[in-house]
């Protein structure tokens, strides 16, 4: 299940991939928000990030209107590797190299063409381990001695 939430700035880039990930069969649990009133993002990012790592969702999709506010919340939960990405490389890099597992993307940065595509490359792309397992591994003991 794919968890998805955003701020005002990214609601309308929300419908979009949502309307995409349903006709591509993706189930979807849909954090809010339900309207283009402001509300402040850490209140979504929150429990998209509480529900990957209580294992409700395996991956989540945040948007914000540049990504950036939105995944610096998420990334403040033990165990979320969220990724703001502005196009498909570093959607398919942050998969395999780093096994993000929340996209973020920025709702007044990106169309929705191109959000589609990074939205589809980066569920598409698998973390590839190896040497990236040993990075993403230093990661989280860095969250294991600053985030308790």
């Amino acid at each position: 299940m794919i968890a998805i939430g955003s701020d005002h700035g990214g609601y309308a880039l929300k419908l979009k991939i949502m309307e995409f990930l349903e006709a591509e069969k993706y189930e979807v649990k849909d954090f809010g928000i339900c309207s283009e009133h402001s509300v402040d993002y850490p209140d979504i990012a929150l429990p998209v990030a509480q529900a990957i790592i209580n294992n409700e969702c395996e991956k989540g999709i945040l948007i914000c209107g540049t990504g950036l506010g939105i995944s610096i919340a998420a990334n403040k939960v033990r165990g979320i590797r969220a990724a703001v990405c502005t196009d498909s490389y570093m959607a398919r890099m942050s998969r395999e190299h780093n096994n993000a597992n929340i996209l973020a993307l920025g709702g007044r940065v990106i169309g929705v063409d191109l959000g589609l595509d990074i939205v589809h490359t980066w569920l598409k792309s698998e973390f590839k381990g190896g040497r990236h397992l040993t990075r993403v591994n230093k990661i989280c003991e860095i969250e294991k001695n600053f985030l308790k």
